[in-house]
């Protein structure tokens, strides 16, 4: 991919980020995120690519835009498939809370795993510690070689996951063991990138969370050069075996074997996302770990974004200020 492209992928978070912020705090999460999918595919359609959605809002019947199979961009340049989010953390924008994020990943065609909107589960930790996880072994074994690899005792060691009913007996668990646990309410994509940078105090992510984020994940995490292995699993294996629930399974089992997903079976980095050459992009909503929130003074905004780009592995911090009053027309109504 062109290095350009980086910055353009940069203006399509950013302005999904500004529409989700109109609509911070005030309990409504569905225009929230109606309003960032639309900006985002507003920009989308300006840059010179021939993109297809491969992880995004859901089936063609189940969303007006940035559904799965549709095409953005100008048609002309390279052909890419791109992953979104337009908020990761919809209940966050909507009460007001950190960490709210506009996401995406862009790679080459066919380098995305095409996974199913289900459960997947996650364990992600840095580079040095890349070569420590297994996910066929128990998640205490995986933490004590990931303590071996990064040298320090597991008294030492953070996970982060989310605060899910699902998690808590793994969390008292993994607390059991002197591991300390960071439970988080939502946005796993965020603590999937600390969870692979030197600065932050995450060692490690491990969760149940859904397969879409996962796949944005494993972008971000091939591209800082960490490692991940998921497994997608059926609903009933996570919520229960109730009939609704073996009935949403059975179709989840379904769509995996009609693509060629194994089910319930480990899979690494490369099966997630092929190569390294990927860009990914996330600007802050709401303030939190990664990055700033957007702030507003007057007819100005700031926004922080987080970019990363794989095959050079540059990281890079934009700090943008936008003049409200002279942004395109048509995203204009939806910021302002």
């Amino acid at each position: 991919m062109r290095r350009e492209l980086a910055i353009e992928f940069s203006r399509v978070t950013e302005a999904a980020a500004l529409a989700g912020y109109k609509w911070l705090g005030r309990g409504d999460k569905n225009t929230a995120d109606g309003a960032a999918v639309e900006a985002m595919r507003l920009i989308f359609n300006q840059i010179k690519i021939d993109g297809t959605i491969v992880i995004g809002e859901g089936e063609i019947d189940e969303a007006p835009m940035l559904y799965i199979g549709e095409h953005v961009g100008t048609g002309e340049g390279e052909k890419l498939d791109i992953a979104v989010d337009p908020i990761e953390g919809t209940r966050m924008t909507a009460m007001g809370q950190s960490n709210a994020l506009a996401v995406l990943a862009v790679g080459e065609k066919g380098s995305f795993l095409q996974a199913p909107d289900m459960y997947m589960e996650k364990l992600i930790v840095g580079p040095n510690a890349r070569e420590a996880i297994n996910l066929e072994l128990s998640l205490e074994q995986n933490l004590k070689a990931i303590a071996i690899a990064l040298d320090k005792p597991l008294k030492e060691l953070t996970v982060a996951t989310l605060a899910k009913p699902r998690h808590d007996r793994i969390i008292k668990d993994m607390q059991g063991l002197g591991v300390r646990v960071f439970a988080i309410p939502d946005g796993d994509v965020a603590i999937s990138i600390l969870a692979c940078v030197p600065y932050s105090q995450v060692d490690v992510l491990y969760c149940i969370g859904g397969a879409p984020e996962g796949i944005i994940s494993a972008a971000v995490v091939r591209a800082l050069d960490g490692n991940m292995q998921a497994r997608l699993l059926p609903r009933p294996m996570v919520k229960g075996p109730t009939e609704e629930n073996i009935k949403i399974g059975e179709e989840e089992v379904a769509r995996c074997e009609a693509s060629g997903v194994a089910v319930n079976t480990v899979l690494k980095l490369e099966d997630l996302v092929k190569n390294d050459n990927v860009i990914f992009s996330a600007t802050g909503i709401t303030k939190g770990d990664l990055v700033e929130g957007v702030t507003v003074n007057g007819r100005l905004a700031t926004t922080e974004t987080l970019v990363v780009r794989g095959n050079s592995r540059t990281i890079r911090r934009i700090r943008s200020t936008h003049n409200l009053d002279r942004k395109h027309p048509d995203l204009k109504n939806i910021i302002l």
